[in-house]
Order: C-alpha cells, then sequence, then structure tokens
C-alpha cells in the first residue's frame, strides 16, 4: 500500500466551514488581529513559544504560515465567526511529517470564544479534513502539562496520551515538560 499526504491540498487553498465558522488562509491584513491574540497573557499562558510584539512581527510570522503552505510543509486556517466574519483564532498542522503520514496540529482562540465549543467544532472540521482529503494517517499535539483546557479539549477529540518527556523543552530559561497527544484516523469518529 502506498502511504501517503495527498499534496493536491497545496493546488489551491482549501476553504473550510462548520456550523458557526469559516476556515481561510491567513492574510496581512490579520495582522493586527493574530498580533492582539498571539500578545495575549491569558493566550499564551501555555503556549511555551514567544510572544509577538507588535503588528510587525505578526505580518513576518503571517508570512511564513503562508510560505509554511506554498512549500507544502505546513497548512493552517484563520477561524472565522460565520456571523461577523471575525478572526477568532486559527488552527492548522503546522508541521507535516510526509514520510510519516502525519502531522502536528495547533491552535489558539481569542479568549471569549472559550468555553463555547468553538475550538472542538474547528477541531473536528480540521481533522476531518485531515484525515479525509490529506490522506493523513495520524495527527500529534505536544501540549504544556499544566494546560487542562487543551488536554480536556484533544481528550474529547478522542486523542490518547502517548508520551510524557520530562524537561525536555528548554524555553526562557526553563526546562518544561512536552506531553504527546495522537488521534490516528481509525479512531476519528468526530466528524462534524
Amino acid at each position: 500500500m502506498n502511504y501517503q499526504i495527498d499534496e493536491a491540498v497545496f493546488e489551491g487553498f482549501p476553504l473550510l466551514r462548520s456550523k458557526r465558522c469559516i476556515y481561510r488562509p491567513f492574510e496581512l491584513t490579520d495582522a493586527q488581529a493574530f498580533f492582539k491574540l498571539r500578545s495575549n497573557p491569558v493566550v499564551m499562558e501555555f503556549m511555551d513559544s514567544i510572544y509577538i510584539n507588535n503588528e510587525e512581527e505578526a505580518q513576518l510570522k503571517i508570512k511564513s504560515i503562508v510560505a509554511d503552505y506554498e512549500q507544502k510543509c505546513g497548512i493552517n486556517w484563520v477561524i472565522c465567526d460565520k456571523k461577523t466574519d471575525k478572526f477568532i483564532g486559527y488552527i492548522g498542522f503546522w508541521r507535516l511529517m510526509k514520510e510519516h503520514v502525519r502531522a502536528e496540529i495547533g491552535y489558539a482562540l481569542v479568549p471569549s470564544y472559550w468555553g463555547k465549543g468553538f475550538m472542538f467544532e474547528a477541531a473536528q472540521t480540521v481533522l476531518d479534513f485531515g484525515f479525509t482529503s490529506m490522506g493523513l494517517h495520524s495527527v500529534e499535539a505536544n501540549v504544556n502539562k499544566d494546560n487542562v483546557n487543551s488536554i480536556a479539549l484533544l481528550s474529547r477529540l478522542g486523542f490518547l496520551k502517548e508520551a510524557h518527556f520530562r524537561e525536555n523543552y528548554l524555553f526562557e530559561g526553563r526546562f518544561l515538560d512536552s506531553i504527546i497527544y495522537s488521534l490516528l484516523e481509525t479512531d476519528f469518529t468526530g466528524k462534524p
């Protein structure tokens, strides 16, 4: 059997829809909203990645996200509220391990949308796309051990804890633990 990611998804950015959201590509006009999200201490508390300090840095990060798609090594969507067309977060497969037909998922959401099922809805939509259209075999998530909300989300989606690495990640002068969760295509039952 020939297992591989279907690279047809890189021929034209796939627009996705769910009950309450639209998923579209990043644009430079998202810089202000992206900066506000990635500079919010509540959002960044367990992200274990550097803050975006201004709109210029946000634009550079957006250019990098667009380049990843063009180079076929990642695909990330802006999450927009259907009612307002407003940027409320992002989700995507920020790292593709093509040789293993596997991707790593990442996401963030504006705090006013937390606890309302938006990220669960977004993750179901993107995971369904990943398994059915991209041909992924598995998806992993690397999560901070203290991020109880993300761990609960992953568990609800059917992800299983695969590993707990102790102090394997040096970030801003501190060694942090990483927990790896994974979901196999055969275990995915959360179609939107």
